[in-house]
Formats: structure tokens, sequence, C-alpha cells
């Protein structure tokens, strides 16, 4: 009986022993964070006119430097804008294009717009390129519609990996997506 508790417990040994796995004494490998350096959002208007860009650029991304943010113009009132939002790695050469990656990644990436002040809310474009497999929106394609003149704010925020199904996040609330935020800008305009 002795014996046999003695070969039990032998026998419990080696096979916790031999389960443990080599991978302990590899490195755990790192995932790097995407770069991105220039958001640029391209506002068109439906039947002609001029075209309205936004874009921050921050080529040193943590460092010191703010980044530049601009506004190509004026927006028209009573117009419906169709925008297009793009993302760029400029620290490369020549720069990545990052949007690319967020169409095949499109489950785990989405494009958030918020508004302040006066102006109309942004919605997201009902197209089928700006779904994800789910149906969900992946939010690089977007409508503008502006009524009477007003000023206010529209902040572009790119999530990492957002819970695409929390409420209202497929409606463009940020509010309960979670994640984490690879891009940020808001931009100030003005309707007339």
């Amino acid at each position: 009986m002795k014996n046999s508790k003695i070969l039990a417990i032998a026998l419990v040994s080696i096979f916790t022993f031999s389960s443990c796995s080599d991978d302990d004494d590899k490195p755990t490998p790192v995932i790097e964070e995407e770069v991105i350096t220039t958001l640029t959002a391209v506002y068109t208007p439906v039947g002609g006119g001029t075209a309205i860009t936004l874009q921050s650029r921050d080529l040193d991304g943590d460092g010191p430097n703010d980044p530049l943010i601009s506004v190509s113009g004026k927006f028209a009132q009573g117009t419906i804008y169709n925008g297009v939002v793009t993302f760029l790695n400029e620290t490369e050469s020549p720069a990545e294009d990052k949007t690319e990656e967020i169409k095949e990644l499109a489950l785990e990436h989405q494009v958030f717009y918020q508004k302040t002040g006066g102006i109309n809310n942004i919605i997201y474009a009902d197209t089928p390129s700006n779904k994800d497999s789910n149906g969900n929106p992946i939010g690089l394609e977007s409508v503008f519609t502006t009524t009477g003149a007003a000023t206010g704010t529209i902040r572009i925020i790119l999530k990492h990996e957002p819970n695409k199904s929390a409420l209202n996040v497929a409606n463009g609330d940020v509010a309960n997506a979670g994640g984490s935020t690879d891009i940020e800008a808001d931009f100030d305009i003005v309707v007339e």
C-alpha cells in the first residue's frame, strides 16, 4: 500500500512537470501600437462645390509639439457633404496608409464623430464599404448635412477594439465604446 502511494505521487509529479510548457522560457512578443500621425477628413458637397478638408498632423507623435490642425474653409448652408476620413503614418517613407489596415481589421476599429456648438450631427454613411463583416459601422465614410449658419467643433476619434455591441455604439455614441484611442482631433468649423 505504501509503495502504491509513492508510485501514485511519482506519476503525478512526472505528469505535472512534463505538462509544463517550454513557452515559459520564451519572451512574450511585443505588439507595437499603431502609429498614426495624420488624420484627414475630406467633405465633398453633393451636387458640386468646394470640398472642405479637415486635417490633423502630428509628425513628432508623443513629442513636445502639438498637432497642426487645419480646416480648409467654411461649410455652405443647406448642403449635404459626403465625408471620407483617411489615416497615415508619415514617420515612414513613403507614408504608410493606415486606412487600408483599418479596413482589413474592420471588426477591431470604429471612427466616431462628436460635435459641439450649433452644428448638426455627422452620421455614418449607409454603404456596404462602411460596415464590418458583422454589419457594424467602421465609420470611414460619413454624411454631414448643414442647415443654417452655425459654428462648432467636430471631434474625430478612431477607436481600437471598441465594444461595437455596447449601447448606442453602432449609432456613433463613443460613451460606451471602450477600447483604446488610436488618434483623435478637434476641428473648429463654421457654416455660413
